[in-house]
């Protein structure tokens, strides 16, 4: 009996224990089964983008874009803004986006116009009687975004392009004296971009296009008669009142204009289609707060230059507006017969604005009426 005892007490431990082993095992098993995985999230993809803005109003327009797509993309996509020549020139930048160097930026057609007269059209082309709200109603719902793609196309640049921002009218700008006929401005030197260089060189004018930062100084030295930015914000920060005491706004050489967002499209096609539409949506959403914001510092900086700064504000005369149409019918006459592209943008835009602004004017009251009425 003893010796049954002794045999039979190993057996059972070692049953107990191998019920125990395997009941632990199940249980490790069911643990390792129960843990949640810990994924280590991933590093946000990282886009850098130039602006042509060392500073001033326009940087800060640059930012709030970026600001914006960063909200909404979160740790999934992040925009990091540079500012003016961190990377390349201004006149570098569409080169480099294309070529991967820079991811995207933030600039305006009329700084590649070089490369296509066409270009200058998504922005700072003729006036059709519209404003800079109704040519972005064009690029999105007349048929300018096409025409832009295929202008793309046809440059072989490798690029994806939003557009947002809408400017109003840019002033005539800066000159020594109060400009009240078209002939003083014949032969004087004069500072703008785009195809209103050729509006102007049209009116007699000597044109020298150069960047913001050099506008103020080349005026100082005489190396220019006269000269135009953007906007009495962005012309009071370059100084332009300690140059020049009369400004001189309302214009057709530049009558509207937009910020033009570029991303290099291999890079963007590469995106998931969520990224993809946040860099789309968010310019949609900047051009609301552009004008809101800018459309108030411009107000402020005005009566700023006008009050605090003795510059004399004079609207410019409509002899001279009419002359600028004059020259705006010519130069679009030989650019079309030059190229069909640019004829097929130009009826494009036509057929847009004529029937947009035929509402709008019918259907808009004077508001400079009700103004008078309540403020003089």
């Amino acid at each position: 009996m003893m010796s049954e005892q002794h045999v039979d007490k190993p057996q059972a431990s070692r049953r107990k224990f191998l019920k125990g082993s395997a009941l632990a095992a199940g249980a490790t098993a069911a643990g390792t089964i129960a843990a949640p995985m810990i994924a280590k999230a991933a590093d946000p993809v990282v886009l850098k983008m130039q602006a042509a803005w060392g500073g001033g109003i326009f940087l800060e327009n640059a930012q709030s874009y970026v600001e914006r797509v960063n909200a909404m993309a979160g740790k999934d996509l992040q925009i990091e803004l540079l500012p003016v020549n961190s990377v390349v020139k201004t006149s570098q930048m569409q080169d480099a986006v294309h070529r991967g160097v820079l991811d995207a930026a933030h600039y305006v057609p009329a700084y590649w116009y070089s490369k296509s007269p066409v270009a200058s059209l998504f922005g700072t082309g003729p006036c059709f009687g519209w404003s800079s709200q109704e040519v972005l109603g064009w690029i999105h719902y007349g048929g300018g975004q096409a025409l832009f793609d295929e202008l793309m196309g046809k440059l072989g640049l490798n690029l994806v392009s939003f557009f947002n921002s809408p400017m109003p009218a840019q002033p005539l700008g800066w000159f020594k004296e109060e400009i009240k006929d078209a002939k003083q401005m014949d032969g004087l030197k004069y500072r703008t971009v785009g195809l209103a260089a050729d509006v102007l060189l049209e009116m007699g004018m000597s044109v020298v296009q150069l960047p913001g930062g050099e506008i103020q100084p080349a005026m100082k030295s005489g190396l220019i008669d006269a000269a135009e930015f953007n906007n009495p914000t962005s012309d009071r920060d370059f100084g332009m009142q300690d140059v020049s005491k009369h400004y001189h706004l309302a214009s057709f050489h530049q009558s509207q204009e937009f910020f033009e967002c570029t991303f290099n499209k291999k890079k963007y096609d590469a995106l998931p289609a969520e990224l993809q539409a946040i860099l789309k949506y968010a310019s949609e959403a900047e051009n609301s707060n552009f004008y809101w914001h800018n459309t108030r510092r411009y107000a402020d900086d005005l009566v700023k230059l006008r009050d605090e700064q003795g510059v004399n504000v004079h609207r410019t005369p409509d002899s001279v507006m009419q002359g600028q149409l004059d020259a705006w019918d010519k130069v679009v006459e030989r650019m079309s017969g030059q190229d069909e592209f640019f004829a097929k943008v130009i009826e494009s835009q036509k057929t847009y604005a004529k029937g947009v602004m035929n509402y709008l004017n019918l259907n808009q009251p004077d508001y400079k009426l009700a103004y008078k009425h309540y403020f003089g």
